[in-house]
């Protein structure tokens, strides 16, 4: 990854790993913006981003995007706590629909701007783009449920629960739009284990490898 031209940092990672964190903390340290779910429902929500009134508007301009980031409340301006309200654990249904005007979202994004993207199936979205880079964040059984237990206030057996009804979820959703597991490292060009490793920690990695 070249970050002297614009870029894209995917993170993809194990709920209870930090990963969101971890892709949070990047950005500040990169300068860049951080976009997750939270920020792509404020995006839809804001600007009434379904798919047909994302092909109309790229119908009638080549830059479409760019008119929407000059609005603003984009990236940062968009309070840290709609991830409160938009939680990236939910389990709502997302249609095929939702999927298509999301992962425009994300293209417009990264069209105008370097950015760090948690979730939203970014491996994926983003395989050709020409200067992407794709990081998996993995953390043992023990790990997640801790870090859980402690953010969330559960018990274990709730945070298993929890943990194992999320996982199951976005592999589906992987499967689903993706046709590949999200647990092949193949489809990254970092895995890192957070047993051992603070955020901070995995930052630094991340930033000694993209150089």
């Amino acid at each position: 990854m070249d970050r002297n031209q614009k870029f894209v940092i995917t993170i993809n990672r194990e709920l209870g790993s930090g990963g969101r964190t971890i892709g949070r903390l990047l950005a500040e340290k990169l300068g860049v913006e951080f976009f997750d779910k939270a920020h792509v429902k404020a995006l839809e929500e804001k600007f009434n981003l379904t798919i047909d009134e994302i092909e109309r508007l790229k119908g009638k301009k080549e830059s479409w995007w760019a008119d929407f980031m000059r609005v603003g409340s984009i990236g940062h301006g968009i309070s840290y706590t709609l991830y409160d309200r938009w939680n990236d654990d939910s389990l709502e249904p997302t249609t095929e629909n939702v999927y298509k005007a999301e992962k425009e979202i994300l293209l417009g994004i990264a069209e105008e701007e370097s950015c760090v993207i948690a979730g939203r199936l970014g491996f994926f979205v983003f395989k050709n783009h020409p200067n992407h880079f794709s990081i998996l964040i993995q953390a043992s059984m023990p790990y997640r449920l801790e870090r859980i237990m402690r953010k969330q206030g559960l018990n274990e057996a709730e945070a298993k629960k929890t943990i194992e009804k999320v996982d199951k979820m976005r592999e589906e959703y992987v499967k689903k739009y993706a046709n590949t597991s999200r647990y092949d490292s193949r489809n990254y060009n970092l895995v890192i284990s957070m047993d051992g490793k603070t955020e901070e920690q995995a930052v630094d990695i991340i930033l000694r490898t993209i150089g």
